[in-house]
């Protein structure tokens, strides 16, 4: 399935030209706050749904920079319509998540290598048998090197893609820690899919905005002035 035109019911540009390297904040206003603080000449692309969109540029590289909503079901679809539609490339998603190991705390930093999941997005493939859902290694591997330059420490491994928030199984959790899962999150394995059934790269970068084991919590406002740092990690990959 392909549009002819350069519109989706969800993304209306207006002629302004979407970047092959796109950050995605699951909050459209992360995406608002991401231009003001770092993108020059930046214009507005997407308003559909205040599904805020922006093309600027940083340190002389054209960006994107797009929320996405939460969930995977969001995230994919606009995902799929940012490759498939507009011709991204590269697409970064920064977010939030729940730790689950003991040697995490508060505002970590996360590069989701792997994505485990309890959704059966998949299925639509058709495979016979398990996938695993990876990082671009390229991306991955730029962003560790950044963050290494920066000194800033950051877990990289595997990550829970979770369709549930609220989950009636109480010890769903623990059973994911044991794993060695390092968070859980709601983006994740749909966006590593739809890139890796496209042959584009997708990596997710991650602050722990809360400890699932602990039942530690940042608040709203200390949760803007402390992701920049996953910020400045993601743009440095365009």
């Amino acid at each position: 399935m392909t549009f002819k035109q350069k519109e989706t019911p969800h993304i209306k540009p207006n002629g302004v030209e979407i970047a092959e390297t796109i950050l995605l904040p699951g909050d459209p206003l992360r995406a608002k706050f991401i231009v003001e603080t770092y993108l020059e000449d930046a214009v507005q692309f997407n308003s559909v749904r205040n599904m805020l969109g922006y093309t600027g540029t940083y340190r002389g590289k054209k960006i994107s920079v797009m929320g996405t909503g939460m969930g995977m079901p969001s995230m994919s679809l606009y995902s799929w319509e940012l490759i498939h539609v507009f011709g991204v490339k590269n697409l970064i998603r920064i977010g939030t998540c729940g730790a689950l190991q003991d040697h995490m705390n508060l505002y970590d930093i996360v590069f989701a290598m792997g994505a485990s999941t309890d959704s059966n997005y998949v299925h639509q493939y058709n495979l016979p048998g398990q996938y695993s859902n990876i990082a671009s290694f390229a991306l991955l591997e730029k962003a560790k090197k950044t963050a290494d330059q920066k000194g800033l420490p950051v877990h990289v491994g595997n990550v829970l893609t979770s369709d549930i928030f609220y989950n009636a199984d109480e010890t769903a959790m623990e059973k994911w820690r044991k794993m060695g899962i390092l968070c859980a999150e709601m983006e994740t394995a749909g966006l590593y899919m739809n890139a890796a059934y496209a042959g584009v790269n997708a990596l997710t970068i991650l602050t722990v905005s809360d400890h699932i084991i602990r039942n530690e919590q940042t608040t709203p406002e200390e949760r803007q002035l402390a992701f920049t740092n996953m910020m400045e990690i993601a743009l440095e990959l365009a």
